[in-house]
């Protein structure tokens, strides 16, 4: 996964994508790890205070929290990928006509390549913070007994870290909104 940097040069972004995959690699070997250990029904939905409904033990089964996370990270790595080769509006060529230049403003492009790299940082970013969610989910998964309590923290701390990986996207867009107002009034 390479861009194009502000000043031409390539630069690589996969250095922001290696914590996902690390991640991601850390998930699959303590499940790995716990599967020969696990009872034979482990949860299939885990409600706001107890695990409500169950299935039998199976490696399609047990592993739903990382083959959910592999997938978020290809999806989101292939969105951040799209979004630092854009090309964005500084580099547009000039309207030949007043339909060609509607095109161009109704576009969502970033205002600058920086701003897509940005995007596409930010991207990553929230990957990893929307696998750091799946975390409490996967020891639920794999504890060794059967049992139907959660921790009241359970619902609340995941739903805070997937709201807190929505966070570096909104910077990303506020520093886009702000880069192309500025370009707009220069």
């Amino acid at each position: 996964m390479r861009s194009r940097a502000a000043d031409g040069r390539s630069g690589p972004l996969w250095s922001w994508l290696t914590p996902s995959l690390l991640l991601l690699g850390a998930m699959a070997v303590w499940g790995v790890v716990r599967y020969p250990r696990l009872p034979d029904r482990v949860p299939q939905h885990i409600g706001a205070d107890r695990v409500d409904a169950w299935t039998a033990t199976s490696v399609g089964a047990a592993f739903v929290p990382v083959f959910v996370y592999a997938g978020i990270t290809v999806v989101l790595a292939g969105c951040a990928a799209l979004s630092a080769r854009i090309t964005p509006l500084d580099e547009m060529p000039a309207a030949a006509n007043r339909w060609s230049g509607a095109a161009n403003a109704m576009t969502n492009r970033p205002a600058s390549a920086a701003s897509g790299r940005r995007t596409a940082r930010a991207l990553l970013l929230m990957n990893v913070l929307c696998g750091a969610a799946l975390l409490p989910l996967c020891w639920i998964q794999w504890r060794t007994a059967a049992t139907p309590e959660v921790p009241v923290w359970l619902l609340p701390g995941t739903l805070a870290l997937f709201l807190l990986g929505l966070l570096p996207i909104g910077v990303a867009w506020w520093r886009d909104a702000a880069e192309k107002k500025s370009a707009r009034t220069a």
